[in-house]
């Protein structure tokens, strides 16, 4: 039996993420629908392939009956999400994925009683979605244990892959996303805006409705969340102007045509970018009488991903798992991220609030 299927595994990422497990040894199926990617790759890698689609339920089960665990690759994982958890429950597979959606974290909370009868663990995010900033929120929580705001953040320097540049264009007239007293929340584009200094320096960030508003919650139990994506002002006063225009962004002719441009242009950054950029996390945490800043400084974006998502698939191949639905410091620890190489850790000290 190999020990891991990777689902899309010909993408930007899921290439990355194939070199780094079959590099550490484990025996690893690549499969996704496109026969030629594909093939071309498993005679690359010397491994075994599968060609499927998500719609070919029989064919999926009968993968995922060969291995242990599949690490799903192939976004937009709302779409992608719901055929391969059910066939994993069907199989007994342990689920992973890379996303960064707050609707799949969500829709795998649905799933915790199903997987936890059927013993099989469903972790998504097990990337720059969201292990870092998920271990930190950990990490937080243990500094100020009675806190009741979480707010998050990250720089990223580097390119951006065709994947994640799709999905960004698929959540241009969705707006923003925060959680208030324990419930998800709509809010427009760039609802706030703050200065925030992520490690590397002072830099302006605006809200972003990034996994952790949904997954911090589940890990720390902490109510209020924001997450801040670093950018320029201009493109905050810009998102702003932009809402009215979310309805048309969001039309499908605009969207197909904006995907479009992205095939053309965006090939994701390459192998120099990969090792030189910087990934740098900040948190912050407050309650009525405490506050906390903590920082981390990591690899690039897609380094971190292909690392710490063979990490996990390391841990649950040798049976380091807990069924149920899971996030990444709630099964693994806030020091998960510590695992990887080139990651430090800062604390500023424990502020006291001024309650008046």
């Amino acid at each position: 039996m190999a020990d891991l299927l990777v689902y899309g595994s010909y993408g930007y990422t899921g290439r990355l993420i194939v070199d780094e497990a079959t590099d550490r040894g484990l025996d690893v199926i690549v499969a996704g629908r496109d026969r030629n990617a594909v093939e071309n790759q498993a005679i690359r890698q010397k491994c075994d392939e599968r060609v499927f689609s998500l719609d070919e339920w029989q064919l999926i089960d009968t993968a995922l009956d060969e291995v242990p665990v599949v690490l799903n690759c192939a976004g937009p994982f709302e779409e992608t999400f719901h055929p391969v958890v059910e066939a994993c429950l069907r199989t007994g597979t342990h689920y992973l994925d890379i996303t960064g959606e707050i609707e799949v974290f969500e829709a795998a909370a649905d799933v915790d009683d199903h997987a936890a009868e059927s013993e099989v663990m469903v972790l998504p995010g097990v990337g720059f979605d969201v292990v870092p900033t998920d271990c930190l929120a950990a990490h937080l929580a243990e500094r100020v244990p009675d806190a009741d705001s979480l707010a998050l953040g990250f720089r990223a320097t580097g390119g951006m892959s065709p994947g994640t540049a799709k999905t960004t264009v698929r959540n241009l007239g969705e707006g923003g996303a925060v959680r208030r007293d324990g419930r998800i929340e709509s809010v427009p584009s760039a609802w706030r805006s703050r200065e925030v200094d992520f490690g590397d320096g002072i830099k302006t960030g605006m809200t972003i409705p990034w996994g952790d508003v949904s997954t911090a919650y589940h890990t720390t139990g902490i109510e209020n969340v924001e997450v801040y994506a670093a950018t320029h002002p201009r493109t905050v006063r810009l998102l702003r102007v932009a809402r009215y225009l979310n309805p048309l962004l969001s039309a499908g002719p605009v969207a197909g045509l904006l995907e479009s441009l992205v095939d053309s242009r965006v090939d994701g950054p390459d192998e120099d970018e990969r090792e030189q950029g910087r990934s740098y996390v900040w948190g912050e945490v407050e309650s009525e009488s405490e506050r906390a800043v903590s920082r981390l400084d990591c690899p690039n974006t897609y380094r971190l991903t292909k690392l710490t998502a063979v990490r996990v698939a390391e841990r649950v191949v040798d049976g380091d798992w807990e069924a149920g639905f899971q996030t990444p410091a709630g099964a693994y620890g806030q020091d998960l991220i510590l695992d990887v190489d080139d990651v430090e850790r800062s604390d500023e000290p424990v502020e006291t609030v001024d309650a008046a």
